[in-house]
């Protein structure tokens, strides 16, 4: 997970793999998408590949890059326990507000006699 987390940490590869989230293209039409020099995204994508982020296959003259599902399957499941963690503190944070705002209505109603 590292690798996953050290490879998309560069912008130009985060958005690169945004790009390929559409499907798998060549280099060319990564560059010109994304604005960048040939060298530049091929580094990004041999960069990316190590990570086993992606994956090439060859098409005649030109090879195809496409996502891998599972790294980026394994990031959501761990992110998922971090979300399901946020969202047990939120419902705790939810019953405490409701127990004082039930304080605060009580406290009210006690003045008013």
């Amino acid at each position: 997970m590292l690798a996953t987390f050290t490879a998309l940490a560069e912008p130009n590869r985060l958005r690169i793999v945004e790009l390929l989230r559409q499907g798998p293209r060549p280099v060319n039409e990564i560059k010109d998408a994304l604005r960048l020099q040939q060298p530049q995204v091929s580094k990004h994508l041999r960069v990316l590949k190590e990570a086993g982020l992606v994956d090439v296959q060859p098409r005649a003259q030109q090879r195809l890059y496409e996502l891998r599902a599972e790294p980026l399957q394994a990031l959501h499941q761990w992110l998922e326990g971090y979300r399901q963690l946020w969202d047990d503190r939120f419902n705790e944070m939810d019953e405490l507000l409701a127990e004082l705002n039930e304080k605060e209505k009580n406290n009210v109603r006690k003045k008013r006699h």
